[in-house]
């Protein structure tokens, strides 16, 4: 026991109450202490709370601003994308344009036969070049 004792009640007849004994001053005392230092760690905590709140909020905002960062090179990117994509598209056609022509010049000229002695022709001219030249 603390420092108060316990006495039967005469009218109770088994049933117990708390009576003060010398000393109960420093209880009163001690109990303010306690009362105060509960205060003070409540408050310790309070603070504690709030930095880390604090924190966590600065945390947010920085992750805000991160994805928002994030959000803008993605959009530019997608333009940039969309502009390759374009740039590809009309490099395609342009490539099927040739490629058509070609095939129409050959159909003009004779065929792949005649396409093929004309290149073969072409390579004998350019190796007589080069001999004439280098000889």
């Amino acid at each position: 026991l603390s420092n108060k004792t316990m006495a039967r009640t005469s009218k109770g007849g088994g049933k117990y109450q708390q009576v003060p004994i010398s000393g109960d001053s420093d209880d009163s005392d001690n109990d303010d202490d306690f009362i105060q230092r509960q205060i003070k760690d409540q408050r310790q905590q309070l603070q504690k709370q709030d930095e880390g709140l604090e924190m966590l909020s600065l945390s947010a905002t920085r992750l805000g601003e991160l994805s928002m960062n994030i959000s803008t090179e993605l959009d530019a990117q997608n333009k940039m994308l969309n502009d390759m994509e374009n740039d590809l598209s009309d490099a395609t056609d342009n490539l099927d344009y040739v490629t058509r022509k070609t095939k129409e010049l050959i159909q003009k000229s004779g065929g792949k036969k005649n396409f093929c002695i004309i290149l073969g022709l072409i390579g004998v001219i350019v190796v007589l070049f080069f001999l004439i030249v280098y000889t």
